[in-house]
């Protein structure tokens, strides 16, 4: 039994199995490797797709990533963990400062586990809202972070941030359908 698992186990995280109206909120499982194999996949292509596809950088595949099994999982302390884990590899891959992607998508991690607890986020329409508000989130949270550790400043609105965000929440909604696929057939 992982960490992870044993942190599952024992973590109530306060949130009520029903929602406001009463109706289950589903908590998925995911085939073994799919949630390590899919973080894999989203970090090397972020790191080499750019490389070769120069529009490629609008792309933020670790957020979606996180934001997905955020959603799913339903567990703020595997939400935390794995915005961490995934944030941390992309300062890493990335030549930043170890810490900006790491403290932006521990906080997206831990709310979109919280938010997929709370609302219905298997609809479309739902995911692709909650995507576009997750990338500005994550977005001003590594802007303000940059300015307030590093005296750096970085633009925290422009064009071609909302036409990024629009096209990664019209992404993410494919993208999620896809990796829906790779839930464990109990559920």
């Amino acid at each position: 039994m992982s960490p992870v698992d044993l942190l599952e186990d024992s973590y109530s995280p306060g949130i009520p199995s029903h929602t406001a109206m009463g109706s289950r909120v589903e908590v998925h499982r995911f085939r073994a490797g799919a949630v390590a194999g899919t973080v894999f996949l989203a970090l090397l292509l972020q790191a080499f797709l750019p490389i070769y596809i120069r529009k490629a950088s609008l792309l933020e595949l670790p957020l979606l990533v996180t934001l997905y099994f955020g959603l799913s999982r339903r567990n703020p302390a595997r939400g935390l963990l794995l915005g961490t884990v995934v944030g941390m590899a992309m300062d890493g891959l990335s030549g930043m400062p170890i810490g900006l992607y790491g403290i932006a998508l521990t906080l997206v991690g831990y709310l979109a586990s919280t938010i997929g607890g709370r609302l219905d986020v298997e609809h479309p329409y739902s995911r692709l809202f909650l995507t576009f508000l997750a990338f500005h989130f994550q977005h001003i949270v590594h802007a303000l972070t940059r300015r307030w550790l590093l005296n750096e400043h970085e633009i925290i609105f422009s064009l071609t941030l909302l036409f990024a965000s629009l096209f990664n929440a019209a992404l993410a909604v494919p993208l999620f359908a896809c990796l829906d696929r790779l839930r464990d057939s109990q559920d």
